[in-house]
């Protein structure tokens, strides 16, 4: 099983100094992935906790490519309505190309009413949209020539396709990602309830004739007890999950630093 974690690209923690100090010790104690997350419109009075200030996922994720050289980099996730599909797969397959291939594009269809209401698109339509732009994004990576609106066109660069991690923890979240993704990333999902889900979602994607997908959780871990932390990693990785991205709070690099410290400690206990 592998473990990633989260690094807040948003509020006063996503000071360029300090999202470059935590990328750097998030590799430097072996974490496989580092993920951000995607808002552009928080209105005032949903603003605690990042005070509106969001940067962008993948021009993020592009910038600490050039800051790192081994860890992944993940979206978790990126609302897929809220973007022009082409535009965003030509985005994607820029910072696949030039990060060397270490994207993991989490996607979801969003949530934020007044996000959508600022974007002025409909918030009803978002699962027909968000299936839309997955086809397509799938699309562009199968081949040099695509055609959107009757025109054919070449996607070039063509890197490798990163994997696709469909976010949500409903029965419409499983088959999107059955029929569309490579994975599914729930989350807060449990260990215990993994099992039924993984069943659930292994036979979606036989019914679609599709691989059977990787599973993610984004959670947050008891980071201060390591016998606990042990424990959790071991019951997940028991349960069948493939990846593990640990939900991190904190306003400091110190505080950053101690909890990358914890998990490197518990990942060296369970080896």
């Amino acid at each position: 099983m592998q473990v990633g974690v989260t690094l807040r690209n948003m509020g006063p923690e996503s000071t360029r100094a300090l999202m470059a100090d935590c990328a750097r010790a998030a590799e430097a104690a072996g974490l496989e992935s580092l993920w951000v997350t995607d808002h552009v419109a928080i209105p005032p009075d949903d603003a605690e906790g990042s005070g509106g200030r969001y940067i962008d996922p993948l021009v993020t994720l592009a910038w600490l490519a050039g800051l790192t050289r081994t860890i992944k980099l993940g979206t978790g996730v990126i609302v897929l309505p809220y973007h022009a599909p082409l535009a965003l797969a030509r985005q994607v397959a820029a910072v696949q190309e030039l990060s060397g291939e270490r994207l993991l594009f989490g996607v979801g269809v969003g949530w934020m009413a007044a996000e959508f209401s600022a974007l002025g698109i409909t918030l009803n339509r978002r699962a027909a949209d968000s299936d839309a732009r997955l086809e397509f994004f799938n699309r562009c990576f199968a081949d040099d020539v695509v055609e959107a609106h009757g025109q054919p066109f070449l996607f070039r660069p063509r890197p490798r396709k990163p994997p696709v991690l469909v976010g949500g923890r409903g029965t419409h979240a499983l088959r999107r990602a059955a029929r569309f993704g490579d994975g599914w990333l729930p989350m807060g999902l449990k260990p215990a309830d993994v099992a039924m889900q993984r069943r659930h979602y292994d036979a979606l994607a036989d019914a679609c004739g599709r691989p059977r997908g990787s599973i993610s959780v984004m959670t947050s871990l008891p980071l201060e007890d390591r016998a606990r932390l042990r424990h959790w990693l071991l019951e997940y990785d028991s349960a069948g999950v493939d990846r593990v991205i640990c939900a991190v709070r904190y306003t400091t690099y110190s505080q950053y630093s101690i909890a990358m410290a914890q998990l490197a400690d518990a990942l060296a206990s369970t080896q």
